[in-house]
């Protein structure tokens, strides 16, 4: 005879390795439920009978082939738990909504006012989670986590920011427990290119490589690096900031003004390869716009390749990864000619002969790779309300960031 508490633990336990498959797999019908787990069908009805009136499922739709109470197909309630998605950069935020189902919400976007006063972190993050609910038209209040991506590296020992002279206005130090306590749920705040890595690893070009490093070329130089799905953050989170290498010795005569690795291939550097072919746009956004469609557009990026190569070459010396990705900005802008300039001046300087591809997420790759960090992250999250496990299978694999 089954003890009341062992029949109590046999009921947890079949709720969540129900809601576990309905996470994995979809709508479910009780039939298709006890072909997953071997249950019978009393015992799967009543199942799905307790979560429903826990509002934790609810009936979807109905199976055509099927009839009667069997024939009902079930989902999870994917707005019972959220997360917010979110990139802030130097003149903008960007967030969207994760639900548990993974459906797409709308992207919304608001610019950052240029007083440093009015831009903290506290009015940013939580007018941006406000705005994603609203347009996704859900509930704010069913958010339990973050994820914010920023222009800096982010050291979680000490709860520290480094490198975000972007941000102005934002702490140095406990920006974590800063932004907890305001939402009231879980934070996790991340290097933008390291966030940028993982979309690349689950939907873009770093997708089937062992390891990859994502060069990103933008208004900032930055790399990351991946291993087996693994982001390295490195002990201070300061791994691939790559900016202030000094520029190797074969690279010197390409800009003799040139002092680090920004210089020679950051937003400036363009722009004076840019000016010297009469293309002169301010700032960086509108020098991209204007070199889309200019007719010199694949001369100025051949002579940034071997600039580029330079970059690479200081993550090839240490990683040597099976791909590097060009990210970015100025990656989607010079398209697979950069690819072609750059892998010929690798072979040209270096010792080196890696595979060069560009990237194939074009769109909001930052914003991206959050979504698909808590893809996974908001699942955990609301079976940890029941003391779930998520199961092997699980899916989508998330990106993983190394503490």
């Amino acid at each position: 005879m089954t003890a009341p508490g062992d029949q109590s633990l046999l009921r947890d336990i079949n709720d969540r390795a129900a809601l576990t498959l309905l996470l994995e797999h979809g709508e479910l019908t009780r039939h298709r439920l006890c072909e997953l787990t071997g249950l019978s069908r009393p015992t799967a009805s009543r199942i799905m009978t307790r979560l429903e009136s826990l509002d934790l499922v609810y009936v979807a739709g109905v199976a055509s082939a099927r009839r009667g109470p069997n024939a009902a197909s079930y989902a999870v309630r994917s707005d019972r738990v959220l997360g917010v998605a979110m990139n802030v950069d130097r003149t903008s935020v960007q967030a969207t909504v994760v639900d548990l189902a993974g459906a797409d919400h709308p992207v919304v976007e608001a610019a950052l006012s240029r007083s440093a006063g009015d831009r903290g972190p506290v009015g940013v993050v939580t007018e941006a989670v406000r705005a994603a609910c609203a347009a996704a038209g859900l509930d704010e209040t069913a958010v339990r986590m973050v994820c914010l991506g920023v222009p800096g590296a982010v050291d979680r020992r000490t709860d520290e920011l480094n490198c975000v002279a972007g941000l102005p206005g934002w702490p140095r130090k406990g920006i974590h427990a800063v932004l907890r306590a305001a939402l009231g749920c879980e934070v996790t705040i991340e290097n933008d290119v390291h966030l940028a890595a993982i979309a690349e690893r689950n939907l873009g070009s770093g997708r089937g490589a062992q390891s990859f490093a994502l060069l990103w070329l933008g208004d900032g130089l930055g790399s990351a690096v991946d291993i087996d799905g693994t982001v390295l953050r490195g002990a201070s989170g300061r791994a691939g900031e790559i900016d202030a290498l000094t520029v190797p010795r074969w690279a010197v005569g390409l800009d003799p003004e040139a002092h680090d690795l920004q210089s020679l291939v950051g937003a400036s550097a363009l722009a004076r390869v840019a000016r010297e072919r009469d293309v002169t746009k301010r700032g960086f956004t509108a020098l991209m716009s204007a070199l889309e469609s200019h007719p010199r557009r694949d001369e100025i990026f051949a002579v940034m390749a071997p600039r580029v190569a330079a970059a690479v070459a200081a993550v090839l010396a240490v990683v040597d990864p099976d791909r590097v990705v060009l990210g970015g900005p100025m990656a989607t802008c010079g398209g697979p000619a950069l690819e072609r300039h750059v892998q010929a001046a690798i072979r040209r300087h270096t010792r080196w002969s890696p595979t060069i591809v560009t990237t194939s997420v074009v769109d909001h790759p930052v914003l991206t790779g959050a979504r698909e960090y808590l893809a996974t992250a908001v699942r955990t999250n609301f079976l940890d309300e029941f003391n779930v496990e998520p199961s092997d299978s699980e899916s989508p694999v998330p990106g993983r960031v190394l503490s």
